[in-house]
């Protein structure tokens, strides 16, 4: 059951590149950096992930990253995803995140998934919704 909104951020697509064509299936790899909150604190976050585009026009990915507190608390974090691009120009995305921490006020993070939504403009400006998946 989708559970409560556990995180939000916005941010930038910092870089781009094409892995392979072959096939005639681009493979990318993009990196961004955000700013938000996660379980209510101030986070900064960055994070890479590889997008297939798929013949009929979707986009599968997956990616990495890590989320840092002002304190100097880390939350790691994998994912995988669905994307669809948009009249904008731009591409929605909705999957699954999955945590790894040792920070204690982070720690029920590690034994959830967390559904995301995340909108990446066609001028590389991205914002991302967190909800728990309980």
């Amino acid at each position: 059951m989708l559970g409560d909104q556990i995180g939000e951020e916005k941010g930038q697509v910092t870089g781009v590149r094409v892995l392979s064509t072959d096939g005639g299936h681009p493979i990318t790899e993009a990196s961004f950096e955000s700013k938000g909150t996660l379980l209510g604190v101030e986070i900064d976050d960055m994070g890479t992930y590889e997008t297939v585009v798929r013949p009929d026009g979707t986009q599968w990915g997956e990616g990495q990253g890590f989320s840092i507190t002002k304190e100097g608390e880390i939350v790691t974090w994998h994912g995988s995803g669905v994307g669809h691009f948009g009249d904008d120009g731009g591409i929605d995305w909705r999957g699954a995140l999955y945590f790894e921490t040792a920070a204690p006020r982070f720690a029920q993070l590690t034994g959830i998934a967390a559904l995301f939504e995340f909108h990446v403009a066609a001028d590389g400006k991205a914002a991302a919704k967190l909800y728990e998946w309980k």
